[in-house]
């Protein structure tokens, strides 16, 4: 019988997709008394302790500083969860890879989509914000989807040339925490871009993805504005080149896996 492949072969394990990350979502909030409140209390705790700290120290000239940062916050962190878990997905499941064949990508797919999930109640917290702080709500805040789907696929490229480097190199797992946290100071998160000097600009327009992806977002929840054409292009194409890069990396290795894990 022929193996099945790409997006049939998802198709046919979609089921297990669905328990793996129902499995993780639960496993997050064992024997935690507010459970999935915590992915909404998180964030409001977050942005409430550096508002009132960067509001203090570096009166940051930012309009609504509050949605600014728990804009930035929120998107930054699901790339950080979704990577994070993602690094070791494939090691954590060894002993059910050893004894029968299971898509090795689909591990790595549901810790991206199980931290979506999270993301997706962090983003309460952002709205109930907005709420507070009189943001003015407009059709294109429909928009918010598509820029989410941007970073979906983009953390999903990362994730798979992680999982399947980790495999290698395990150490991977302990420089990405150091990375991700250089990579989050590097972003226009709590402080605005605009204190970046001119001759370091290309950098962050260029060589930041997550920098256009938070400038997409605000645009939306800040200003209330549709997404410019270039502004898509530009994240689409980021995050198909490094899904296609990611799943290159893991069809060439996956083979090799089980010589490691």
């Amino acid at each position: 019988m022929k193996k099945q492949t790409g997006l049939i072969e998802l198709l046919h394990y979609k089921e297990l997709l669905r328990q793996l990350v129902i499995k993780d979502i639960k496993l997050k909030y064992r024997r935690s008394y507010l459970g999935y409140i915590w992915s909404i209390l998180n964030p409001l705790l977050m942005m409430t302790v550096l508002v009132i700290v960067f509001s203090q120290l570096f009166r940051f000239d930012i309009p609504n500083f509050a949605v600014y940062l728990l804009s930035g916050q929120v998107l930054f962190s699901f790339l950080s969860e979704a990577t994070t878990m993602a690094v070791s997905s494939i090691v954590e499941n060894a002993p059910l890879l050893k004894k029968t064949y299971v898509p090795k990508y689909i591990f790595t797919i549901s810790k991206v989509t199980s931290s979506l999930v999270n993301l997706l109640f962090s983003l309460v917290a952002l709205v109930l914000v907005m709420i507070f702080t009189q943001v003015s709500f407009t059709w294109n805040i429909l928009w918010f989807p598509v820029v989410l789907l941007e970073v979906y696929i983009f953390s999903l490229g990362v994730s798979l040339i992680l999982a399947s480097t980790a495999i290698f190199f395990r150490d991977i797992q302990y420089l990405w925490g150091v990375f991700i946290s250089i990579w989050m100071y590097l972003t226009p998160i709590i402080y605005p871009v605009s204190i970046i000097s001119e001759e370091y600009r290309w950098w962050y327009d260029n060589l930041n993805p997550m920098y256009g992806y938070l400038k997409q977002f605000r645009d939306i929840v800040l200003n209330g504005n549709p997404l410019p054409i270039e502004w898509l292009t530009q994240g689409f194409i980021t995050a198909f080149i490094f899904l296609f890069i990611g799943l290159w990396v893991f069809k060439r290795k996956q083979n090799q896996f089980i010589l490691y894990i």
